[in-house]
């Protein structure tokens, strides 16, 4: 095996080791206090949610475990046993010599072929695991067509941008990944304003929230707040699960706020407007620009990287590709950098844990206090069976949100 695949090997190896050692550790801490929840934790949950939450917790890890074990093997499967080579192969024959489109369409090929294997896994998911906890709304049809939905979005979005992108370097030659980084993030930018207009309406109905106490509220908390949003909406989240959200989508004068029907249901009136000033908080604390800046340095990073290894002869050949191939090295590089990426993802869950305890301060101020904030944290951890006891290190890599314990007691502090 060549030097590159056995680094490839081993890091893959590693972070499946890594994800089972803090999973093994997680159930362990929630086992330990299954019988005798922290006294935190018992003021959050009465007996019998806390004891479901466990069951819950245990059963998802569990099932994540099976997950995590097979999405490795395929991935080696793919990488090792000369299937994407063969693929290509296949595909790059349907163009001549300077066509684009074919390679495009290889990508985009592998990483449909590359969901398959997964569908079992999700759809025991929806209709098994979440269904035997009270979670699952959905039904086989609305699954299927969301596949499918998913599948057409992909490729009518995806097959232009890759094809735009593949064709820069005949256009822009060594320069052409410092285009690309701006056609890709100036691509992100605009889907944040289509996206609530044009993809979300494939699967969600939206409507307006109805005139009456709570949009009053809320549009007087956008006021004192200084957040005016385009618009109020409701999404129709409860068609697939009992989970809920909420939160705020696009920027500028495109911003519009959306809540979920189950959000609405699950809690009153001034627990909303408390959930809607910790969103408000993200915005007003300049969350918003931070994590896109963020995200434009680590994309620009990425395209320097993909450059650098497009021009390496031995990366594509590792592999079994041509050497002076692109699209294969953007594929590859998409398959690996997780591989890289997962250990440092304790370090992007520091700061977006320090962005949520900053707008659950705002929160706190926005509504006189944290009374009302508490009480909405306190019954969405009770309607989605949240672990409250999870192993510090668990949370430490994986949480994006500090965990209830940890919020309340920030919330608590003048």
């Amino acid at each position: 095996m060549l030097p590159v695949l056995w680094v490839a090997a081993v890091l893959m190896v590693l972070r499946l080791v890594g994800e089972l050692i803090l999973a093994a550790l997680n159930r362990a801490e929630v086992r330990r206090h299954a019988a005798a929840p922290p006294p935190a934790a018992a003021a959050i949950m009465d007996a019998a949610s806390y004891a479901k939450s466990v069951a819950y917790t245990l059963e998802k890890s569990r099932f994540g475990v099976i997950t995590e074990i097979f999405d490795t093997l395929v991935l080696a499967l793919v990488l090792f046993g000369g299937v994407l080579p063969m693929l290509f192969g296949r595909v790059g024959a349907w163009g001549g010599p300077a066509a684009v489109w074919n390679h495009a369409l290889f990508v985009l090929f592998a990483g449909v072929l590359l969901s398959v294997p997964s569908l079992p896994f999700d759809w025991w998911e929806q209709f098994r695991l979440e269904e035997k906890f009270g979670f699952n709304q959905s039904t086989p049809a609305l699954w299927v067509t969301d596949k499918l939905k998913g599948l057409a979005v992909a490729l009518a979005l995806g097959f232009p941008l890759l094809w735009a992108l593949l064709s820069l370097v005949k256009w822009a030659g060594g320069t052409w990944w410092l285009w690309g980084f701006a056609l890709v993030f100036g691509f992100q930018l605009l889907m944040l304003v289509l996206y609530p207009k044009l993809i979300v309406p494939l699967f969600n109905k939206l409507t307006p929230l109805p005139e009456g106490e709570l949009r009053a509220r809320l549009l007087a908390l956008g006021d004192r707040t200084g957040f005016k949003a385009q618009t109020i909406e409701v999404i129709d989240g409860s068609k697939r699960s009992s989970h809920s959200n909420a939160y705020f989508t696009g920027f500028g004068r495109f911003r519009r706020i959306v809540l979920f029907d189950t959000l609405i249901a699950q809690l009153s009136p001034e627990e909303l407007e408390a959930v809607l000033a910790h969103e408000i908080g993200h915005y007003r604390c300049g969350h918003i620009p931070k994590t896109i800046a963020l995200s434009a340095a680590m994309m620009f990073g990425g395209f320097a990287v993909i450059a650098w290894l497009a021009r390496s002869p031995w990366f594509n050949r590792s592999f079994g590709f041509p050497a002076d191939e692109l699209a294969p090295s953007f594929l590859l590089f998409g398959l690996l950098s997780g591989l890289v990426t997962f250990w440092f993802t304790p370090l992007a869950n520091l700061l977006s844990r320090k962005h949520e305890y900053e707008a659950d301060a705002f929160a706190r101020e926005a509504m006189g206090g944290p009374a009302a904030m508490i009480g909405a944290l306190r019954k969405l951890a009770q309607k989605n069976l949240s672990n409250l006891t999870p192993h510090r290190w668990f949370s430490a890599f994986y949480y994006s949100h500090p965990t209830l314990v940890e919020r309340e007691a920030a919330l608590a502090r003048s």
